[in-house]
């Protein structure tokens, strides 16, 4: 029962990734292949209540791989964990069939409590690397997270998030069944990015107001020194003109 997709998690490798040549090297040379065969040994000990056996498997499996699954955790059929070095598991974890997870992805808790604890990954689910999914959330059917994403709220079916915390930044068009390395769609907008851009345009718009506005004043002062000067030839004119009149003083 424990090989019965073994078959299964050699062919997705030979799928999903290039680089595998044959089912031999798959089988020889692929951390994450061995990680689920070492887990599926661990949960069969933790389901029949030998959790120590389970967890000493685990452990013997993490420090072969670099992959810490949890021996409760539960995993699904075709999973690829694609190199997979430091990829994390937690106990009340779940996921479904067809999910990808990349190197450094963690599936962790953040309460003390007993019961569930951990994310639900559903089927075809994309994990780029080095994101943490936290908490008893439920990431939908074909969703993709970004790489070096924090999730901590539920991730809608189809939809793509990125950013810490993440968000929604689309859906996919595409069938939530086809694959896509580190689920990078290529049209994934740069929510940093935007903001920039949004802030760029806004400087622009400020710093043409403001030259509008010393335009504006400097105007203004003209006009305001011309009122309050007369023009000397007046001065000139009015001061002969007196003189005229009234006779030399001196």
């Amino acid at each position: 029962m424990i090989f019965k997709h073994f078959r299964e998690d050699i062919e997705i490798v030979l799928t999903r990734d290039p680089a595998a040549r044959s089912r031999l090297e798959v089988m020889l040379c692929y951390p994450g292949l061995h990680a689920l065969l070492f887990h599926r040994v661990a949960h069969g000990a933790w389901k029949r209540g030998w959790h120590l056996l389970g967890r000493f498997l685990s452990h013997i499996g993490r420090l072969l791989t670099g992959i810490e699954i949890h021996p409760g955790a539960m995993i699904g059929r075709r999973v690829f964990i694609d190199h997979g070095m430091g990829v994390v598991v937690g106990e009340t974890s779940e996921v479904g069939d067809d999910v990808t997870l990349y190197q450094g992805v963690t599936l962790g808790g953040t309460s003390l409590e007993k019961g569930k604890r951990h994310p639900t990954l559903e089927q075809g689910v994309i994990v780029g690397a080095g994101a943490k999914i936290l908490g008893p959330i439920t990431v939908g059917a074909g969703a993709r997270v970004g790489s070096n994403a924090v999730v901590v709220k539920n991730v809608p079916a189809g939809a793509t998030v990125v950013g810490i915390p993440a968000r929604e930044v689309g859906r996919q068009r595409a069938k939530p069944t086809e694959f896509c390395a580190y689920g990078s769609t290529g049209d994934i907008p740069d929510p940093i990015a935007r903001a920039l851009d949004g802030l760029c345009a806004d400087l622009s718009t400020l710093r043409q107001r403001v030259l509008e506005l010393e335009d504006a004043l400097a105007k203004e002062r003209a006009r305001s020194e011309n009122e309050r000067v007369p023009p000397l030839a007046g001065v000139v004119g009015e001061r002969t003109r007196l003189v005229a009149v009234k006779g030399d003083e001196r």
